[in-house]
């Protein structure tokens, strides 16, 4: 039996967990977290959202168990492979004039983004000159990149990925296989800080050269959005780089006029002059 939730249950379910936790998601998009919740519910058999909030916050084990519901982990190897192709082409050849650089994916769910960044920069020669900065909300998430195991039928999506993106080497190369699993290669993290962070309460904690958030702000709302854009603003040095996922632009918030749009289709952006008050120096 399914359970009907209402607008101000959700609410009052948001609102438990950001005082208990931390964790604020009262500006996530309504429809969105509402059918999040309705999948927690049937997950566990809830009857009554009450009591599924009451066991939310009397029991933070049970609440970590529920998180993965509430933000969104689903991911693969060189997602949208011509964005890659795009990074490659566009964005490589400017953090290449760099000494060291660092790049920040935010949102970096189960990790499939940071070992696509890693081998795309491994290929180009520029490993030892980068920090990658991979942060999520979700600590389970977090640890199931550090570890770098999936699913071994989702390795042919990976292959074909990176071979669309202009992958230089054979991706056999980046995992073993065994028991139906593949493991990326460990080395490939040696160059990654892994951390929690939250876009909606923390702050700025890196200069970098180049920010990565694709298709995490489609599930925002609009004032969330612009705060977001905002972090991501003033954790660019003076042009650097921001990529955002093929739904989403800058276009309408309060960052708009501090970039360049680089690539349109891919969404690219350059943090500008204009923006360089606002920002890291260069």
């Amino acid at each position: 039996m399914n359970l009907s939730v209402n607008e101000t249950e959700v609410k009052l379910l948001l609102e438990g967990i950001r005082l208990r936790y931390g964790y604020d998601f009262r500006q996530y998009a309504e429809a969105s977290m509402t059918r999040r919740v309705e999948s927690i519910a049937r997950s566990f058999a809830a009857t009554d959202l009450l009591a599924l909030l009451r066991r939310i916050l009397d029991d933070r084990s049970f609440f970590l168990e529920v998180l993965p519901y509430l933000t969104v982990t689903t991911s693969e190897m060189f997602r949208d492979p011509l964005f890659f192709k795009a990074l490659r082409e566009d964005v490589i050849p400017v953090l290449r004039t760099y000494p060291t650089f660092n790049i920040w994916s935010a949102g970096c769910s189960t990790g499939e983004e940071i070992f696509s960044l890693s081998i795309l920069l491994r290929e180009e020669g520029l490993s030892d000159r980068a920090t990658i900065y991979a942060t999520d909300i979700n600590p389970r998430a977090i640890h199931s990149a550090q570890d770098g195991i999936y699913q071994v039928e989702t390795i042919k999506t990976s292959i074909r990925n990176y071979q669309e993106a202009g992958g230089k080497e054979s991706f056999s190369d980046y995992y073993t296989a065994d028991y139906g699993l593949a493991k990326m290669n460990s080395d490939l993290l040696s160059n990654v800080v892994f951390a929690e962070h939250n876009l909606v309460t923390d702050q700025v904690f890196a200069e970098c050269h180049l920010v990565l958030c694709r298709n995490v702000l489609i599930y925002f709302n609009k004032e969330l959005q612009s705060r977001v854009l905002k972090l991501f603003e003033d954790s660019l040095r003076h042009r650097g780089y921001l990529c955002l996922g093929s739904k989403e632009s800058l276009k309408f918030s309060g960052s708009a006029g501090a970039f360049e749009t680089i690539d349109e289709k891919w969404r690219i952006y350059r943090k500008t002059a204009h923006g360089l008050a606002r920002g890291f120096d260069a």
